[in-house]
Parts: C-alpha cells; sequence; structure tokens
C-alpha cells in the first residue's frame, strides 16, 4: 500500500512538473515570436542590401525599398527596444506584507528550512506575514523588491521566491498544524527554480507591470503617450500567453502537493478545518469589530489575538466547531516569533491600510486602541456621533416641515421635547396606519416624500460642523449592534422610496433620504482625503526613490492599487438608506440607555459593538426599532424602554 502511494505521488509530481515545464516553454515561444517580429524588418532590410551589394536587386525601384525596408526597420527596433526597456525596467506589483528578519522569529525560519530540507526542495529566501487568511510564494527577485526585502533565508542569492503567510494562521494554529498548512507552499520552491519557469514568471510579471505604467504619476504627455503605446503591446502579449501561464501555475500547484504529500498529510486534512474556521472568524473581526473602529479614527492593535478570542467564541457558541478550543493548550504558532506583540501590531496597522485606507503611520487622528479601551474608546463614541448626526438631520427637516406646515410630528399629537431626546426620534417616526379603504390617502402618503426627502436634504447643512469620527461615519446593524457599510458614489433616494410597492413610513423616508445624502458627502470628503493622501506620499517615495539611488538608503514603500490608492480590498457592499436610518435610531436608543439606564457598552467578538443590559447583551432590540422605522409602531420599543428602564424624555450626551 504504502509502495503504491509513493509511487503515485512521485508520477504525479513528475506529470505536474512537466506540465508546468511545457507551458513555461509555451509563453517563452510568445515571447519568442514577438522578438523575430521585432527584428523581421531589419531581416528583409538586409536581404535587400546583400541582393544590392551581389547585383541581384538593382535599380530605382529597389533603392526605393531598401529606404523604405530601412526606415521601417530602424522604426520597429526602436519600438521594440522601447518596450523590452519598460517590461524589465516596470516594477512588478508586490503584496504589502510585513517583513519578518530571521532575529525576529529563528524558529520560524528554522521550522521553514527543516521543512525544506525534508521535501528536498530550495528553502524560501525570507519570510513576511500578511493580513490575510492564506499562505502562498512570491516572486520578489526584482531589484526593486530586492532593495526593500529583509535578508532571511539562505536561498536568497539565488532568488529563491519569499513565503507570505497569513498572520492569523500564526496565532489560531498549533505548530504542528502550521507546519502541515506551509508543507504545499514550500513544496512549490522546487518547480520555482527550474531555469524556465522562472524567465516565463518574470516575463509575465513584467509585462503585467508594464501594462500599469501609463498610469503612473507625474509623466509628462508625450511619456504618457508613449506608455500607453507600450501598455497595448503588453496587452496583447498577455492575452497571448493568459493561458499558457495559468496552467503553468496549476502544474507548479500540482507537482508541490504531490511533494508535499509525504510530509503531515494526516495533520493536514486536520489542519485543513482549521484555515476554514481561521478564515471565517477573521472576516466577522474585520468587518464586524475593526470596521468601526478604523471609521472612528482608531486601529485596533491586536487583531490576530483578537481572532483568537473570536474562534474561541464561536467555539462555544456553536456545536459544529465544539472541540477546537480544546486545542488551546498545545504550543500556538505565534510563540516561534521573538516579539509577537509587536509583529501583531504591525500587521493590524497594514490590515488598516489595506481594508481602509488609513495611513500608514500613527498619528493624533491615527491612534493604536487596546481591546480593553474599545467598548469606551469605540463603540459609546460611534453611538454618540450617529446621534448627533441622526438630530442635526431631524433640525433640517425640522426646518423644512415648519416651511411646509409641520408634516414632522408624531401620529399621536403629544408635543415633542427641544434637544437630543430619544422622545423626538419616536414623536418623529411614528405614524397613524393608512386605512385600507382610503386609497387617496394612500397614494398622497406615496407621493409626499419625494418633495420632503428634496427639501430635508437641502435643509442638511452641507458645511455645518459636525462631530465626525476619524475617517468617516456609519452607524448600527440589528439588535447586535452591528456597525454598517460605507455609502459611496450619488445617493438616488428615488429608488430607495420604490423599493416597496408601499411607503409605510413616509417620515422615516423623508429621514433615511437626508441621512443618506449627508453620509454620501462625508464619504466623499473622505475618499477625497484618502486619495490626495496617498498620491502625495508616493510622488515623495518616487522622489526620495531617485535622490538616494546612489546613497543605498530604503525609500518608504507606497502601496497603490491598480485602480488607485488603498484601500485595496473594501470590506462590505453599501446599504441603503432605511438600513442606515435603522442604525442611527439603534445608536440613539443605545445612549439613552446608557446614559439613563443601567446600561454599558460592549464588544461581542463575533457581533462587534453591542448594548449591555444588566450585563446581557440586548439582542431584542433589532426587530423594534425596524418596527418603528419601517410601520411607524412605536408602541413595541416603548415596552422595551420601560422594561429596561430607559426615560426617552431625558437628554443624553452627544460628542
Amino acid at each position: 500500500m504504502y509502495g503504491v502511494s509513493g509511487t503515485g505521488s512521485v508520477v504525479g509530481e513528475e506529470w505536474g512538473a512537466r506540465a508546468a515545464r511545457s507551458r513555461a516553454l509555451a509563453v517563452l515561444r510568445v515571447r519568442g515570436r514577438a522578438l523575430g517580429l521585432a527584428v523581421l524588418p531589419a531581416a528583409v532590410a538586409v536581404v535587400l542590401y546583400a541582393g544590392g551589394v551581389t547585383g541581384h536587386f538593382t535599380g530605382s525601384g529597389w533603392d526605393t525599398a531598401r529606404w523604405v525596408v530601412t526606415v521601417l526597420a530602424v522604426l520597429v527596433l526602436l519600438a521594440g527596444a522601447a518596450v523590452a526597456l519598460v517590461v524589465a525596467r516596470a516594477r512588478p506589483a508586490a503584496t504589502p506584507t510585513v517583513e519578518l528578519s530571521e532575529t525576529a522569529a529563528p524558529d520560524l525560519y528554522r521550522l521553514v528550512r527543516d521543512l525544506a530540507d525534508r521535501l528536498d526542495v530550495p528553502a524560501p529566501a525570507a519570510i513576511a506575514l500578511t493580513p490575510d487568511c492564506d499562505s502562498w510564494l512570491e516572486d520578489r527577485t526584482h531589484r526593486a523588491h530586492r532593495a526593500l526585502r529583509t535578508p532571511g533565508g539562505e536561498g536568497e542569492g539565488e532568488g529563491a521566491p519569499v513565503l507570505v503567510i497569513g498572520s492569523p494562521f500564526l496565532w489560531w494554529m498549533r505548530v504542528g498544524e502550521l507546519r502541515a498548512v506551509l508543507a504545499p507552499v514550500v513544496a512549490g520552491t522546487g518547480p520555482a527554480a527550474h531555469p524556465d519557469i522562472a524567465a516565463a514568471r518574470r516575463f509575465v510579471r513584467g509585462l503585467d507591470a508594464a501594462v500599469a505604467v501609463p498610469e503612473t504619476p507625474g509623466l509628462d504627455p508625450v511619456r504618457r503617450l508613449g506608455a500607453h503605446g507600450v501598455g497595448q503591446v503588453a496587452r496583447v502579449l498577455l492575452r497571448a500567453c493568459r493561458g499558457h501561464a495559468a496552467e503553468m501555475e496549476r502544474g507548479v500547484a500540482a507537482a508541490g502537493s504531490e511533494r508535499a504529500q509525504a510530509v503531515d498529510y494526516g495533520v493536514r486534512i486536520v489542519a485543513q478545518e482549521q484555515v476554514g474556521l481561521a478564515y471565517a472568524g477573521w472576516d466577522r473581526l474585520l468587518t464586524r469589530v475593526a470596521l468601526p473602529a478604523w471609521r472612528m479614527g482608531r486601529w485596533p492593535a491586536k487583531l490576530d489575538a483578537g481572532v483568537v478570542s473570536a474562534l474561541t467564541e464561536l467555539s462555544r457558541r456553536d456545536r459544529l466547531a465544539d472541540g477546537f478550543s480544546s486545542r488551546l493548550g498545545e504550543r500556538p504558532a505565534c510563540d516561534l516569533l521573538e516579539e509577537p506583540g509587536a509583529v501583531d501590531e504591525a500587521t493590524s496597522l497594514l490590515a488598516a491600510r489595506l481594508f481602509h485606507g488609513g495611513p500608514a503611520e500613527p498619528g493624533p487622528d491615527w491612534s493604536p486602541v487596546e481591546w480593553s479601551q474599545y467598548p469606551e474608546e469605540v463603540v459609546d463614541r460611534k453611538w454618540r456621533t450617529d446621534a448627533a448626526r441622526l438630530h442635526q438631520v431631524l433640525d433640517g427637516l425640522g426646518l423644512a416641515d415648519s416651511a411646509a406646515g409641520g408634516g414632522g410630528t408624531g401620529g399621536d399629537g403629544e408635543g415633542v421635547a427641544d434637544g437630543p431626546t430619544l422622545t423626538r426620534v419616536i414623536a418623529h417616526l411614528a405614524t397613524e396606519p393608512a386605512k385600507p379603504a382610503d386609497a387617496a390617502g394612500v397614494d398622497a402618503d406615496v407621493d409626499a416624500p419625494d418633495a420632503a426627502t428634496a427639501d430635508a436634504a437641502a435643509a442638511v447643512p452641507g458645511d455645518r460642523p459636525l462631530p465626525v469620527e476619524g475617517e468617516g461615519a456609519r452607524g448600527h446593524d440589528d439588535g447586535q449592534i452591528t456597525l454598517t457599510d460605507e455609502v459611496d458614489g450619488e445617493v438616488d433616494i428615488e429608488d430607495d422610496i420604490e423599493d416597496d410597492d408601499e411607503v409605510v413610513n413616509p417620515a422615516a423616508e423623508a429621514l433615511a433620504g437626508a441621512l443618506s445624502a449627508i453620509l454620501a458627502r462625508e464619504e466623499a470628503a473622505r475618499e477625497a482625503r484618502v486619495t490626495a493622501t496617498a498620491l502625495t506620499a508616493e510622488a515623495a517615495a518616487r522622489s526620495a526613490e531617485k535622490d538616494d539611488r546612489h546613497s543605498g538608503t530604503t525609500p518608504p514603500v507606497v502601496v497603490s492599487g491598480p485602480d488607485g490608492p488603498l484601500p485595496l480590498f473594501p470590506l462590505q457592499p453599501p446599504r441603503s438608506g432605511r438600513d442606515l436610518l435603522a442604525d442611527h435610531v439603534t445608536a440613539m436608543v443605545c445612549c439613552a440607555a446608557v446614559d439613563t439606564a443601567e446600561a454599558t457598552p460592549g464588544l461581542d467578538w463575533l457581533d462587534g459593538p453591542a448594548l449591555l443590559v444588566g450585563g446581557e447583551r440586548a439582542a431584542d432590540l433589532g426587530p423594534r426599532v425596524l418596527a418603528l422605522v419601517e410601520d411607524g409602531d412605536p408602541e413595541p420599543l416603548r415596552a422595551w424602554l420601560a422594561r429596561t428602564g430607559v426615560r426617552p424624555e431625558k437628554p443624553v450626551r452627544l460628542v
């Protein structure tokens, strides 16, 4: 049995390596054909001149042909040389990572080298961490990347690739599980060392980098026009070798996977379950916990440690994950680092840059926050900022309603207290349900939000100072008090209103439209600031790179995506105006509960910001807020307020 398995592994590995080399040769043939086309006019010109010297091609017609072909050959050779120069000098894209020197992680380097020895492949040149749940080999042999690389493994001088490891793996996985997961990845250094595969990869990466050259800032019009021509040629070549390059990478992966079956195969099967679990916990931590803090101008400094808490909480709640937390007694892979806290802080800052577009360095408006400070520094401030925005919009609606005849009063006719009170919000959103027999009244209510929403959006002052949160503003989700998504681009209020056939709560639609408008303006201003900062930093880095080229210093790395600056990976899609209104009303309820009842802001590792009433999370608040927002029915919320002891008539403290 073992002999058959081993023979199959060798055959599969050999098949994968041969397939990869065959596809690499196909990519190189594309390069050879392009070179042949570039020198073809010059070859024709040489033949014509040789014919003239030998007396075979004589006469005025042949002289004219020689001159025309010579000029064409010179132009084609110049164009080909320009394309080759740009492809060779263009800086290929590199994944933003946190470099790990061997002094910072000697045990991790020792584990990887031992793994490479067992697999009989070259060791990676260096190790880097990325804030993602994945691991791969990345070619950084280009001189621009080599200058920025931290010296590490013994294979660096031979052009070996860099091993990129997902940072959540180090904190959640045990040492044996990490070794098993990394085995197929490290095994890929064997095929990568083949000259044909390495040359094909360099060619494809150079073409990919040449395509992005026209978007480089600082080019004059003439150079940009030439860069566009080079980019078009690079695109044609990329299309010609795209399929071969993809099949080459599949062959490399197949060869590495077959070779890795000889190392910790049984452990790898169990570890793959941890990969999926870590991905789910990491995604939940970023979208539900980290994103609200980033929008407040704060970045959690221990995201990797937080994913352990999130997954431990998941194993406590979910029966399917039962038993996963029992592994925590074994040695975690983060023990392979000399200073896990410093590495965690660096990867947390990089995650904020990639997924939110935050600054590269901490500052007064971009400071770290510890998990123990999260409820007070992020959750409470977030709620009060959303409540302040809600009352600012209500002020604008009040002006519009008074001009239109006071259409924003509550359905019960009771007076609305001045100031930032929850009673004011409930009275504005509470409506009398429309009678089925009164069709004309229903139609009038459906048409009303168009004018009311337009007046509300115009009444909200655009330049009015608002207690904004460092990098933007968002609300909360359902009863779990989950922060919502960003609203980008223009806001079409009529689309939100026409989502339903019948508008039940016109006041809520008008308020939602006004909130969407002001949030869109805030988001546009934030994106403009992030773009301007990134472009300025990129220009400064390029200038520093030119100035320090001869001094040997390392310029700062500026990360930008294919379509512009950071963030490269936005986390959530836009939210509707009605959802934003529910988020802001929930925030107002939470502020009132904290100020007038024995409630406190808290942190749920899976659901983010949470309201704690008597030490328990208030999970039943969301449906009651939705009843008020969507149906105009305040009774479920009022019953909840009375049961928890919240006094809605008392003003709340805003930011």
